[in-house]
C-alpha cells in the first residue's frame, strides 16, 4: 500500500492541528495573524537548549 492509498484510507480520522505561539506575554493560534505575521512566524528558527 503506497503512502498516497494510506491517507486517503485515514482521511476521515484526522483533524486540524491549530498551532499556538506566544506573542506579547500571551498565546494565539497562528492561524489568526495577518499575511505579514504568518510570513514572520515561518521564517523564526526554533530555540533547542
Amino acid at each position: 500500500m503506497t503512502k498516497e492509498q494510506k491517507l486517503k484510507k485515514l482521511q476521515s480520522k484526522r483533524q486540524k492541528c491549530i498551532v499556538y505561539t506566544r506573542v506579547m506575554g500571551y498565546h494565539r493560534p497562528v492561524e489568526s495573524f495577518n499575511i505579514g505575521k504568518t510570513g514572520e512566524h515561518r521564517q523564526r528558527l526554533q530555540f533547542v537548549e
